[in-house]
């Protein structure tokens, strides 16, 4: 898909930071880092028109939701739950989709989106707190609490809060390649990518310890990917057991050890097949897998293709 035009849609009442999000990520002019230039707009029911906000204040569009139907692109973000939606809303979403836009609902965005028959048969998330709720509401579609978005192709669901900027920063990375999506996560100072299997929330309570964070060891491990990182040395150097340290890392970027390590060993190993000419050997050598044959394996279970053919289609060279 092209990834040029972006509509964010506005609905009464709004949630700002879930809007702020889709403003963050596509609509700031960042072509002086070598990001695509995006056309972006906010929808409403009428342009100008101010919105009412989940926390109080207004937020006025410059644009209406009819404007969203030539986008590349429409973001959903979240508002409050509606029993019924406007129809000429959800036509505008259906339309848009039928001409090829690919849809991405943040939190109770999905709420919107599943109004519209869109993600019937399909499997979707939500924020946890309203996931009961919306598999009672929209039984045709399989609801998760345990993931941080789904990648349905041209339909996209993101969990609650900063999980949609994840989302958002997932569809970058598979439209337009790690460099560019790491190159807006570094001005945004988040991760560059948090799994989309990573759980929502931890349901058991951070572990206390002396040591306030593992993220000395995150960024050794970052660091020195091309190293062995067993889980008894990071223990070691995090000062902790390895009882203690593999909670803390759950707690903290809610996976384990060994997957965190490998999302980070694929992003390196990205960012290389895009931006240089090495070898796939020596890419797998240089993100840590050691081998190319290990490299692949890893490649294809995260991004769903190979390394040769993603150097194809997203190598900058």
């Amino acid at each position: 898909m092209a990834l040029s035009t972006i509509a964010a849609i506005a609905t009464s009442p709004m949630a700002m930071f879930e809007m702020s999000v889709a403003c963050e990520v596509f609509g700031i002019d960042r072509t002086d880092d070598g990001v695509p230039p995006f056309a972006f707009i906010t929808c409403g029911q009428s342009a100008g028109e101010a919105i009412p906000t989940t926390s109080g204040g207004q937020f006025v569009p410059t644009h209406s939701w009819q404007d969203a139907v030539g986008a590349d692109l429409v973001v959903i973000p979240a508002g409050g739950i509606r029993d019924h939606y406007p129809d000429e809303l959800l036509e505008t979403i259906r339309e848009a989709h039928r001409r090829g836009a690919t849809i991405l609902s943040i939190c109770t965005g999905a709420f919107v989106l599943a109004e519209t028959g869109l993600l019937d048969g399909l499997s979707a998330v939500t924020h946890w707190r309203y996931a009961e709720q919306f598999a009672a509401r929209f039984p045709r579609t399989e609801v998760s609490m345990d993931v941080l978005y789904i990648d349905n192709g041209s339909i996209i669901t993101g969990a609650g809060t900063a999980a949609g900027i994840d989302a958002c920063l997932h569809l970058v990375r598979r439209e337009l390649g790690a460099g560019v999506a790491t190159r807006i996560a570094r001005r945004m100072v988040v991760p560059p990518q948090r799994d989309g299997g990573q759980r929502q929330y931890v349901e058991a309570p951070v572990p206390e310890t002396d040591c306030e964070s593992i993220q000395p060891v995150l960024n050794h491990i970052t660091e020195n990917l091309d190293a062995v990182h067993a889980v008894p040395e990071l223990a070691k150097l995090a000062m902790m057991s390895e009882r203690t340290f593999a909670r803390r890392f759950v707690a903290e970027t809610g996976t384990t050890p060994h997957k965190w390590i490998v999302q980070q060993r694929v992003l390196r190993a990205r960012e290389l097949l895009e931006q240089t000419d090495l070898p796939v050997e020596s890419v797998a050598t240089h993100s840590g897998f050691g081998s190319a044959a290990l490299l692949r394996t890893h490649f294809q279970s995260v991004v769903g293709t190979s390394p040769q053919r993603y150097r194809r289609e997203f190598s900058a060279r």
